[in-house]
């Protein structure tokens, strides 16, 4: 029975996306990234060459899983990698990486999809990142015996795999060779339903963002900005963000200047941020000029894929999205060793929750609060230099999971 209603419950949504695809740009996007996918994949993929695949949902998912395939790449260069997106905002933007051989949508999970992706595509192993479970998939890797491992995983009690009626979904996770999970919690979790092939490994994402931090990249435009000022850098921000980050401005704060990245860069937005901070001088990055960045107050990033270079030119890190769904990647800023101020909506995010206890992350509520944290630790030079370390010492110890991973996999894999 469960299956059927999987199945049924698959075919409704994927008309749903079809449906809304006729007026919805994203959905529109999503359906036609499908089209004869499955002859696409047949001219495209060398079935002489092995292959891994990795799957992701979307591009933050990705980024957890990137340490992986790269240093899959250097470790293994006899493989070809595959790699697919569910969603468009993960292969739109890395429909081009560099260290993938393929790149695709995933064709929707249906029984016949599954078993004919599977047959063209014929891995030599299976990584599905962090938390997307697609169980015509899995049934598929499984008959296949293809070895296959979730990487960068969490889990939460409230997921329909800890529930009484979770029985059929437990039983599809026992196909997979090995879970490699962020927290304790979760394992225990796993272990609670009899799935031991679990271990600890932590979050690739702080491996990630430690090679960035290494390649020290420059960027003479944020350079120029901040030069002599003491710089608050707001990441990924929402309207909601934005007009906090104004109420601060707008106190003066003296040799105090701002970059601002929205998390969405439409000319609307941008032109809505420039209206928002009329009273200052602001300059998009992509006019920017030496002259205007040195008596510039707001800097606007109008662009993408370079927002994590930047940090390393603030004192601050101001992390959007804390006023909404949930924050965005606070690791980028704290490899910098920059403290990290969010909102409230943060608590499915260990490295935040974690952040706080140790005192390098700082969750507010309000402008008042967001006021404070700003003065105190712009303006108390023991203060900031303490969360600064650790901040710093947060990489460091959490470091380390892509090459435990990479160690399974070579044990799975004939060479």
């Amino acid at each position: 029975m469960m299956p059927l209603l999987y199945n049924t419950g698959i075919y409704f949504y994927h008309l749903m996306i079809r449906v809304s695809a006729l007026f919805n740009t994203k959905a529109k996007t999503w359906v036609n990234g499908r089209k004869d996918i499955f002859s696409r994949l047949k001219t495209t993929i060398d079935p002489e060459k092995p292959l891994v695949w990795f799957h992701a949902a979307s591009l933050g998912e990705f980024e957890q899983g990137r340490p992986v395939i790269e240093a899959f790449r250097k470790a293994f260069p006899g493989y070809k990698i595959l790699l697919t997106f569910f969603s468009p905002s993960g292969y739109e933007i890395r429909k081009n990486y560099e260290s993938a051989d393929y790149i695709f949508y995933l064709p929707i999970d249906s029984p016949s999809n599954a078993r004919q992706f599977i047959n063209i595509v014929n891995p030599s192993l299976a990584v599905f990142i962090k938390y997307e479970f697609w169980f015509n998939y899995i049934r598929q890797i499984h008959k296949n015996r293809i070895p296959m491992f979730v990487i960068s995983a969490i889990f939460r009690k409230e997921q329909h795999f800890f529930k009484w009626y979770g029985g059929w979904f437990r039983n599809q996770l026992k196909s997979v060779n090995q879970f490699f999970v962020q927290n304790e919690a979760s394992k225990n979790l796993l272990e609670s339903i009899g799935i031991n092939q679990v271990n600890v490994s932590g979050d690739t994402r702080f491996d990630r963002v430690a090679s960035i931090a290494a390649q020290q990249k420059e960027n003479a435009i944020a350079a120029t900005f901040a030069s002599g000022n003491r710089v608050i850098l707001g990441g990924s921000t929402w309207p909601p963000d934005e007009k906090l980050l104004l109420n601060y401005l707008q106190h003066k704060p003296q040799h105090t200047k701002l970059i601002i990245a929205p998390h969405e860069i439409h000319k609307e937005h941008l032109s809505a941020i420039e209206t928002m901070f009329e009273q200052f001088k602001t300059i998009r990055y992509s006019g920017a000029d030496a002259n205007d960045l040195k008596i510039a107050n707001v800097l606007i990033i109008d662009g993408m894929g370079f927002l994590s270079s930047l940090y390393r030119y603030c004192d601050v890190a101001y992390i959007g999205g804390g006023f909404g769904k949930g924050i965005h990647n606070i690791l980028e800023a704290v490899t910098f060793g920059k403290p990290v101020i969010f909102g409230p909506n943060y608590h499915k995010f260990s490295e935040a929750v974690n952040l706080i206890q140790k005192g390098g992350g700082f969750a507010i509520q309000n402008e008042t609060e967001a006021k404070s944290t700003l003065d105190q630790l712009l303006n108390d030079r023991h203060y900031y230099q303490q969360a600064s370390g650790i901040c710093k010492s947060f990489i460091t110890e959490n470091t380390g999971a892509t090459n435990q991973i990479l160690a399974a996999i070579k044990s799975h894999l004939k060479i």
